[in-house]
Parts: C-alpha cells; sequence; structure tokens
C-alpha cells in the first residue's frame, strides 16, 4: 500500500512523542510505501487534477536523521492508495482551503482521513454541542451580558476562544468574577468573536483525559493530561503530566456513544476530551498521544490505527 501523510515539516517532528511519526513508523513495519507532503504544496490547476510535491521517505531508525527521502516527485493524489490528513492546528484559512483541494482530491478517486468535508464540519470545540447528554454546562455566544449570566448561575467558570489548541487563551474565572470584564474583551473583540464559556469542572485535578477512537472504536487506555503547579489546563503543551490509565466506565460509555456517529462521517482517528464525565473537546484534526499511551502501557495504538485503516481501504 502507497501512503500520503499530509502534515507539517518533517524536520520539525519531536519523534519520541510525534503521532504521525509513530503512523509512519507502523506504516513502514509492515511494509507499506511511505510519502509526505505539506499542505503548502498542494497545487490545483486548470484542466489538471490536484496534485502536489510530495517525498518518498524511508526510516532510518536514527534519533537526529530519523529520514532518507528517496525520491522527490509532483503527483496526483488519486494515485495513493490512502493520504491520511495530519496537518497540525490552528484551523485557519490554509487549513480550510487545503480540506476543499483534498476533497476535489476525493472527487477524482482519492481516499482521505479523516474525510476533509468532516474536518470542516466538526470545528473541535462547537463539535460537543451536538450531544448535550455527554457535556457540562456550557455557552456559545458573544454577548457580554449572556457571559455574565452564565458567571451569576454558574459562579465558576472557564472561558475559552473557539480557535484555540494547547490551551492557549484559557481563562477561569471564580465567584468573585475578578477581571471577568477584561476577559471577555480580550476573548470577544468587544462583541466580534464567538467564545465558549463552561462551568468549571473540579475533576480537573485528576487529569483532562484524551480518550482516543480509531475506527469508531475506543482505545482500552486514555493518557490523563493532569495540570502542574497551580495550573487549571492539563494540556501538554502547557506543561501537564501525561499519566497513562484505563479508560473508565463513564469514558468508554462517551467512546462509544460517537465512536459509530463519528466513524460513519469519515473520522477514522478522533479524540475525545474527558475531564470527569464531562465532554469537553472532540478533537479530529490531529488527534494526538499514541506513543504516550503505548510507551506506558504497552497498548500498541498505532497498530490499531493502521489496521483501521486497512479495513477502510478493503
Amino acid at each position: 500500500m502507497n501512503i500520503l501523510f499530509v502534515a507539517d515539516p518533517l524536520e520539525s517532528f519531536k519523534i519520541y512523542k510525534d503521532t504521525t511519526f509513530s503512523m509512519v513508523r507502523e506504516a513502514q513495519r509492515r511494509g507499506h510505501t511511505v510519502a509526505a507532503t505539506e499542505p503548502r504544496h498542494i497545487v490545483w490547476q486548470r484542466g489538471s487534477v490536484v496534485q502536489a510535491l510530495v517525498r518518498n521517505i524511508h526510516l532510518t531508525g536514527g534519533k537526529e536523521n530519523w529520514f532518507d527521502v528517496t525520491a522527490s516527485e509532483t503527483v496526483a493524489l488519486r494515485s495513493f492508495d490512502a493520504i491520511v490528513m495530519r496537518k497540525d492546528p490552528p484551523f485557519d484559512s490554509e487549513f480550510f482551503y487545503a480540506t476543499h483541494l483534498l476533497e476535489q482530491a476525493e472527487r477524482e478517486g482519492a481516499k482521505v482521513f479523516n474525510k476533509p468535508r468532516a474536518l470542516r464540519d466538526h470545528p473541535e470545540k462547537l463539535a460537543i454541542m451536538e450531544f448535550p447528554q455527554f457535556i457540562g454546562p456550557t455557552i456559545v455566544t458573544r454577548d457580554a451580558a449572556a457571559v455574565r449570566a452564565f458567571h451569576a448561575e454558574h459562579r465558576d467558570i472557564i472561558l475559552k476562544p473557539l480557535d484555540g489548541m494547547g490551551g492557549t487563551g484559557i481563562f477561569r474565572v471564580k465567584e468573585d468574577g475578578l477581571n471577568l470584564g477584561a476577559i471577555i474583551e480580550t476573548l470577544n473583540a468587544d462583541g466580534a468573536q464567538t467564545i465558549m464559556v463552561q462551568k468549571f469542572l473540579p475533576a480537573i485535578k485528576d487529569g483532562d483525559k484524551r480518550v482516543l477512537v480509531i475506527g469508531g472504536k475506543p482505545v482500552p487506555y486514555c493518557l490523563a493530561r493532569i495540570p502542574q503547579g497551580g495550573e487549571v489546563r492539563g494540556n501538554l503543551a502547557a506543561g501537564g503530566k501525561g499519566v497513562a490509565q484505563p479508560i473508565s466506565e463513564a469514558d468508554r460509555a462517551i467512546a462509544e456513544a460517537l465512536g459509530p456517529i463519528l466513524a460513519a462521517r469519515g473520522l477514522l482517528l478522533v479524540g475525545l476530551d474527558v475531564i470527569g464525565d464531562s465532554l469537553t473537546e472532540i478533537n479530529v484534526t490531529s488527534p494526538t498521544c499514541f506513543q504516550e499511551i503505548t510507551d506506558q502501557t504497552g497498548f500498541d495504538v498505532p497498530a490499531m490505527f493502521m489496521d483501521a485503516l486497512e479495513e477502510a481501504l478493503r
């Protein structure tokens, strides 16, 4: 099988923890041919099919120079057996345009995972609102008065931008309401931008759990990202400590309810974020934590992913 990974520059990978690297390594271990490209190298010219400048690569097993480029060429995306979209957020205009180019490649016969339309249809914070039975009190608004009313009702809240990642732009406001006005102004740009506000979940002390769902089925272990040093954010990028653990019954119930629905929409890989028993995000662009879970538990997450990818192509 010939697999193309659409990702950030390979030179930027931290291979000791990078999930895309673990996918590439497993693909090569199984004898698949691997190539890589970046969204900026995808081209659609009038009268032609969608193409990209790709690098055919082979992993060396080293830590520094970890890959060799065996060839570099411009090829039609439809010539690959599978395209794995792994460009990291932010989901900005360029990411948006890349999904349209990949969707055109689908019309030409390419098979893309996760499906480009599904990536657009599931903004990672907003997507939870479709499943109210699994989430805590939440409001999505750009109205400052509505945010203040939400705070008056719930007393301890979290405010976040809809396009944030890695814990950036997240604020907690407690019962005293200290700096609530300034935070609202900062996040909603004086009413110009929509934000999400949620009731604070004390269970964050036990970690913001990343529950992976592959091919509609939950990985039996999650990664609890536990806040450190007085932080309210558990994100690894914000200094959280990642501790792998078996998924709880509540985690499994959420994953088993959402997994088949999301898989049917073309989402082969999903990362659910769960605090306590509450779903807080549905990550679809470039879910991570494969290596952390595998290293700490011995459960081979990359192998489960590659099994699902191979099954989807049968």
